[in-house]
C-alpha cells in the first residue's frame, strides 16, 4: 500500500466525518487499541467514529483510494484480536458505536433494522418493548454490537433453539471496500434471487465489507419457562438427558449447558454473590432451560417429570429447580461468570472448539485423558453448549504451577487439541468466536486447499486492494 501524507488524510478524514467523528489524541485513541484479552496491543493513525452508513462508506472510498487499510470495531469483545489494529500505527481504526440507531421495528412482520453499533441489550430491549424475542444472549450483551455479533456469526446460549447469528439475519446493509453502499435490508422470508449475497459478510470479520445495518428476525416473547440445575453422572449421561427433554417438550430447550465441578467451585470461591445449587459436590453438572411463548405451558410439570425418570434411570443424581426468577438468575450467573472466575484463579489456555453432540462424551474422555497424563500444571474446565457441541475446553494453571512454564506449553497443547478435534472427530477449531487474528495459522492448516482458495478469490473480489482488516482470517 502506499503512503498518504498523513495531516491531508486527516484533514480530509474530518471534513467528511463532522465535529465529533475522528479521535487523533493518543489518549482518546487508546480504549480502542488493545483487544478483550489483552492479547495485541496496536497503533492507528487515528480513531474514526462515523454516525450513518454514507460516512462509513465514504471513509471506505477514502482509503481505498489512498490505499490505507482500515480495522473496523464494534464492542470490542471478541476473543481473537479481530478488531485490534496492528502495531505499524498504519491503520485506521472505524468505530461503529454512534452507528447505534433502531431504525424500525415491525411486530407484524416479527422483525427490526438495527444498525452496527447498536449495543446486543438494546436490540434485546427493543424487541421486548414490542412484545417480541430476540433469542441471542451472550455474556457480553450489555457491551458486544450487532455489527461485530453479525461480522463473528456468534453463538451464545440459545443455539440450540434458535441457530447462530447468520440464521437471525434476513437482510445486510453493507459498506464496500470501494466505497459503494450495499443496501439489502429486506424483511423477506422467503427470496431466491440469485446468490445469497449477505452470507458472504457473515462471519467474514470485516474483511469483506463493513456492516451498517441488519434486518433481524424476532419471535414470540417468552413468557414463561423452566430451569434446572442437575447433577448428571458425566457427559454421556448429560447427552442423553438432553435428548429425553428435547422429545419430552416438545423440542422447547432453549439452553442447555454442561458445567464441571471445578467450575462450581472456582465461581463460587472468586464471584460474590455466587452459590452452589446443590447441597453436595458432583463431577459434572447440567443447566437447562425450557421455555415458552405460552404461559400455560405447564413447562415447570415437564422439566420435572423429565428429571425424575433420568433419576430412574440412572442419569442424574440430584437436581435443584429455580422456583422463581431470583433463583433461576443464580443458576445463569453461576454458568455466566466462569470465564470471570478462570481468570481470577489464574492463568488460563483456551480452546473453543465444536464437535458432533453425539461425540461429545467421547472427546471430554479423550481429551480428558491426555490433559492428565501430559500437563500435570494444568487443570481442565470442559464447559459450554451441550446442545450445539461447542465446548469451551480450557485448562487452568494448577494451584503452586509456574505461570511462565504452563503458558508457555500453550502452543504444543493447542495442537494436540485441535488436531485431535478436526481430524478424529470431524470437529472445528473455532466454534463461535471466529478466526481473528489469534487464529489465521489454525485457518491454513485446517481448511482443505480449495475452500481457503474460495476464500481468497472471494476476498480478492471484494477487496482487491485489500484495505480491509488485514492479517484477520486470511493473511
Amino acid at each position: 500500500m502506499r503512503a498518504a501524507p498523513q495531516s491531508a488524510f486527516l484533514e480530509r478524514l474530518e471534513h467528511l466525518l463532522g465535529a465529533g467523528g475522528l479521535l487523533t489524541a493518543e489518549s482518546d485513541a487508546a480504549p480502542f487499541l488493545v483487544d478483550q484479552r489483552e492479547l495485541y496491543r496496536g497503533k492507528a493513525i487515528a480513531v474514526a467514529l462515523p454516525d450513518t452508513a454514507q460516512r462509513v462508506a465514504d471513509v471506505l472510498e477514502l482509503c481505498n483510494e489512498r490505499g490505507i487499510a482500515v480495522v473496523p470495531q464494534g464492542g470490542n469483545t471478541g476473543y481473537c484480536g479481530g478488531a485490534t489494529p496492528d502495531e505499524s500505527g498504519a491503520q485506521l481504526l472505524v468505530s461503529l458505536k454512534r452507528l447505534n440507531r433502531i431504525r424500525t421495528v415491525d411486530a407484524l412482520n416479527y422483525s427490526l433494522v438495527a444498525e452496527a453499533g447498536c449495543v446486543l441489550a438494546d436490540v434485546q430491549r427493543a424487541a421486548d418493548e414490542a412484545d417480541r424475542f430476540f433469542p441471542l444472549s451472550l455474556g457480553s450483551e450489555g457491551t458486544c454490537q450487532i455489527g461485530g455479533n453479525l461480522s463473528t456469526n456468534a453463538g451464545g446460549l440459545h443455539v440450540l433453539r434458535y441457530g447462530m447469528m447468520r440464521d437471525l439475519v434476513l437482510g445486510l446493509e453493507v459498506a464496500l471496500a470501494d466505497g459503494r453502499l450495499l443496501s439489502a435490508l429486506t424483511a423477506l422470508r422467503k427470496d431466491n434471487t440469485g446468490y445469497d449475497i449477505k452470507s458472504l459478510f457473515l462471519g467474514a470479520e470485516g474483511t469483506l465489507g463493513i456492516i451498517t445495518a441488519a434486518s433481524l428476525k424476532l419471535y414470540p416473547r417468552m413468557s414463561t419457562a423452566a430451569t434446572a440445575f442437575a447433577a448428571v453422572r458425566d457427559p454421556r449421561a448429560a447427552v442423553q438427558l438432553l435428548a429425553r427433554l428435547r422429545e419430552a417438550s416438545g423440542d422447547r430447550v432453549s439452553s442447555f449447558e454442561l458445567i464441571p465441578r471445578l467450575a462450581v467451585e472456582l465461581t463460587t470461591r472468586h464471584i460474590p454473590g455466587v452459590r452452589d445449587p446443590l447441597d453436595a459436590p458432583h463431577a459434572w453438572y447440567v443447566l437447562c432451560e425450557l421455555a415458552s411463548a405460552r404461559p400455560a405451558d405447564g413447562l415447570d410439570a415437564v422439566l420435572t417429570e423429565s428429571l425424575q425418570q433420568a433419576l430412574g434411570a440412572g442419569l442424574l443424581t440430584d437436581a435443584a429447580l429455580a422456583r422463581n426468577e431470583g433463583e433461576r438468575a443464580g443458576f445463569w450467573r453461576l454458568r455466566e461468570t466462569i470465564p470471570e472466575a478462570q481468570r481470577r484463579d489464574g492463568a488460563s489456555l483456551k480452546h473453543d472448539v465444536a464437535v458432533p453432540v453425539a461425540a461429545i462424551a467421547q472427546f471430554i474422555e479423550r481429551a480428558g485423558a491426555w490433559v492428565r497424563a501430559n500437563v500435570p500444571d494444568g487443570r481442565l474446565i470442559a464447559y459450554g453448549h451441550v446442545g450445539d457441541g461447542n465446548l469451551h475446553f480450557n485448562l487452568n494453571q494448577a494451584p503452586g504451577a509456574d505461570r511462565a512454564a504452563f503458558m508457555a506449553r500453550g502452543e504444543a497443547i493447542k495442537r494436540v487439541i485441535h488436531d485431535m478435534v478436526v481430524r478424529e472427530f470431524d470437529g472445528s477449531f473455532s466454534a463461535e468466536h471466529g478466526i481473528g487474528r489469534l487464529k489465521v495459522g489454525e485457518l491454513e492448516r485446517y481448511a482443505p486447499p480449495v475452500e481457503l482458495d474460495l476464500m481468497r478469490a472471494v476476498k480478492h473480489a471484494l477487496d482487491p486492494n485489500g484495505i480491509l482488516n488485514p492479517g484477520k482470517v486470511l493473511r
